[in-house]
């Protein structure tokens, strides 16, 4: 009766396991990061501004075409009084002056037809497609920023679930060696041959390293967590990370120079666009000191009921307007746009200069996380065999259990600090590509381009 029970709720059990295990997810760091500049919530806000940005180009280029209307009344009129100033032939030969028949008028039909096409206008409409070209430009590289940007993160967080699942398989190995130090010390103290305090502080240790374990797979699931976030995948995913990315990263070997970075950078270049565009704009506001000329065109169709019909009344000629108010009033509004333009200019000068700093910044964490690599390296040689020499001596009786404890935390550290420096490694040698502006050109990347 028992077994009936306990059968069905092992099943439930196992196939509850099995679930859970297919959300396990491989996930190579190529992959994470085209995910993250292809199907990302900002990657798609990106290409949205870069495709608004695209349709106003042609909103603007829409107005050198001709404008052509045609409109249509039709108008119930009451009784009115109509008094003609021009006398109407009839009656009035018969001797009764001013005599003659009030036509009566209730309805008005009217039709127009109106065509104009602009000639000049101060080459406003010139500067405006130049603008709105150029500002479809800076969205573009705008946009391309942005996906180098979701690209670092990708990286970081990748970098950042690889050192917390590396430091859960370590802390878990050590535990396993520090449970089973605190049961051959149980067994000792039981036997006389250990102070009772010693097995005290084997089991202070345990205690700590599984504290530290918990941590470490806190860290994992938050991570992995901000990581499925960003990358739009099903809630619950595992990431299961690549560790080749990892355990090659001091063959990476980067090699560019400020120039290049200048030269590449998307932000840079959608800010040299945006400049462009603070330019036209200028010119935009110099169109008020012009005139502006058109070619006009008309027909008329009339018929007031009664009265009088018109038909083919076709009009033809040119409009021309000039505000010569403007004259004295534009200074200010040009003289704002000169100023704006000059602000685009400083910004392109700042960011640099700041472009500069990053890849030398860049640079030197890249260098000093090599050089921490092979002194992490060199350290877990170090400290491994530290800790059998005083494991040696341990036995010996010629050290006490704090220094065995010590040496073991030691050796713990070493190879923690060397898996985060082959993490680090990578990550730095990622944000030097960033900051050069190559960073998505170094990944085969399936994004659509603008």
């Amino acid at each position: 009766m028992r077994i009936n029970h306990v059968l069905p709720l092992g099943i439930m059990l196992l196939l509850g396991l099995s679930g859970s295990a297919q959300q396990k997810k491989p996930l190579t760091l190529d992959e994470a990061i085209n995910i993250a500049v292809t199907q990302s919530t900002e990657a798609a806000l990106a290409d949205t501004r870069v495709n608004t940005a695209g349709l106003n180009v042609d909103n603007v280029k829409n107005n050198a075409y001709p404008d052509f209307k045609i409109s249509g009344q039709y108008q119930r009129l009451t009784e009115p009084s109509i008094n003609l100033r021009v006398p109407m032939g009839g009656e009035g030969e018969s001797g009764e002056s001013g005599s003659s028949s009030t036509p009566k008028v209730n309805q008005v039909i009217l039709g127009m037809a109106q065509f104009s096409l602009p000639v000049f206008s101060g080459f406003r409409l010139k500067n405006n497609i130049a603008a709105s070209e150029s500002m479809y430009k800076a969205q573009t590289f705008n946009a391309a920023s942005v996906k180098e940007q979701l690209a670092m993160q990708a990286i970081v967080l990748y970098a950042n679930l690889y050192k917390a699942q590396q430091s859960v398989s370590l802390i878990e190995e050590n535990l396993k060696s520090a449970n089973q130090r605190v049961t051959d010390f149980t067994a000792m103290e039981q036997n006389g041959l250990l102070a009772r305090n010693d097995l005290l502080k084997a089991q202070l240790q345990a205690s700590n390293i599984q504290l530290s374990l918990d941590d470490a797979k806190m860290r994992v699931s938050t991570i992995n967590y901000q990581l499925i976030t960003l990358l739009k995948l099903p809630e619950g995913t595992q990431i299961a990370v690549t560790d080749a990315y990892f355990n090659n990263s001091s063959n990476l070997t980067p090699s560019f120079t400020e120039s290049d970075a200048i030269a590449q950078r998307s932000d840079l270049e959608a800010l040299r666009w945006q400049e462009k565009a603070s330019q036209s704009d200028v010119d935009i506001a110099k169109a008020d000191y012009y005139p502006s000329l058109s070619l006009v065109a008309g027909y008329t169709a009339l018929d007031i009921q009664n009265f009088v019909e018109v038909h083919n009344a076709i009009n033809f000629g040119v409009a021309l307007s000039y505000d010569i108010s403007n004259i004295f009033k534009n200074n200010k509004k040009v003289r704002a746009a000169e100023s704006r333009a000059e602000e685009a200019k400083h910004e392109v000068e700042i960011k640099s200069e700041r472009v500069k700093v990053e890849v030398q910044q860049s640079l030197e964490s890249y260098n000093l996380a090599l050089k921490q690599n092979k002194v992490y390296t060199q350290a877990v040689e170090q400290a491994g065999e530290n800790y059998r020499i005083v494991k040696d001596k341990y036995d010996n009786g010629l050290v006490d259990t704090n220094d065995l404890l010590e040496a073991d935390v030691e050796q713990l550290q070493a190879k923690l600090n060397q898996t985060f420096s082959k993490a680090d490694i990578t990550q730095r040698y990622y944000e030097l590509l960033n900051a050069s502006g190559r960073l998505t050109q170094s990944f085969n990347l399936t994004q659509n381009k603008q």
